[in-house]
């Protein structure tokens, strides 16, 4: 019996992206304090409601950029991971403060649908349109990185969302300004609601599988295993397990009946395609000439 590890040693994807998250929370910190000052001014609710989901858009980068940070610390002591699984945690708080924000959305929706009050729609435009293109510069930021990552496709699609989220804002200043009717700003923040808790839940359950150890989403297990299957020597594949090490990271650990036995070279090719074939830069074999029971404790 013997065993092989293997594992990459690219940066996290998130940690490449340093300055779009400084970028990003940047300009978002600012019209953030906009939205507020000119969302009471202006006695809007949809203003508001837009400055309580940038606000926890912001929270999001800053935990994100961090998560991503303590990714990259070495593996010491008792984390012999590292503190990789603190990006899929970071996904799940995130989502737990968008959940937050549309409860605090929905309560000053309500409020403003009991007791009508007058709404300055032109400010509320001309606020609104720089948010679309503040939202819409962050989310380019992250356009590349989201195709990789959890957390950076978190943010990428909530910046997007906040331009789509703005941009309907916009349209009810301007609903409001010819038509007069008050209701037009309470109900675009019930859209706003709409919107994040669709890509909240999303988020949200992607992140809890992923806490879970869940096999990623985009890889097939069945898939992996009839690759393991058909290469040469090998006559059967048990103990086979695929998780996330974070949000960019993913491991493997498989058990390879091969009577025959293998050499380095088997090895180290099994290992370079299951890395350009799937994605998976972190795996473990132990090769078996016969299948020993005792070790099959998971999923005989």
């Amino acid at each position: 019996m013997s065993h092989s590890h293997s594992h990459n040693h690219h940066h996290e994807s998130g940690n490449r992206h340093g300055k779009a998250f400084a970028i990003g929370i940047a300009l978002n910190v600012v019209f953030v304090a906009v939205e507020v000052v000119y969302g009471l001014l202006a006695n809007s609710s949809a203003l508001l409601a837009d400055a309580g989901h940038n606000a926890s858009d912001v929270l999001s980068l800053v935990f994100a950029w961090t998560a991503a940070w303590m990714a990259t610390i070495r593996p010491t002591g008792k984390y012999t991971y590292g503190l990789r699984k603190t990006t899929i945690l970071v996904s799940i708080l995130n989502a737990l403060l968008l959940f937050g924000a549309v409860g605090f959305i929905a309560w000053d929706a309500i409020g403003k649908i009991k007791n009508p009050e007058p709404v300055a729609g032109t400010q509320v435009m001309i606020v609104a349109g720089i948010g679309v293109v503040i939202n819409t510069i962050t989310a380019l930021l992250f356009m590349k990185g989201q195709k990789e990552d959890l957390n950076i496709k978190g943010a990428f699609l909530h910046m997007a969302a906040d331009a789509s989220v703005s941009l309907g804002v916009v349209i009810a200043g301007l609903l409001i300004i010819y038509t007069g009717a008050l209701w037009i700003d309470p109900l675009t923040s019930f859209l706003i609601i709409g919107v994040v808790l669709w890509g909240t839940w999303h988020l949200f359950t992607d992140s809890l599988k992923l806490a879970l150890d869940a096999v990623p989403e985009h890889i097939e297990v069945d898939e992996v295993r009839a690759f393991l299957e058909s290469q040469a020597g090998v006559i059967d594949v048990h103990d086979l397990h695929i998780w996330a090490m974070s949000t960019t990271k993913v491991a493997l650990t498989a058990h390879l009946i091969m009577p025959g036995g293998n050499d380095d070279e088997f090895l180290a090719r099994l290992q370079d395609d299951l890395e350009h074939k799937f994605a998976i830069g972190h795996t473990t074999f132990q090769i078996e000439k016969e299948q020993v029971e005792a070790n099959c404790n998971t999923d005989c």
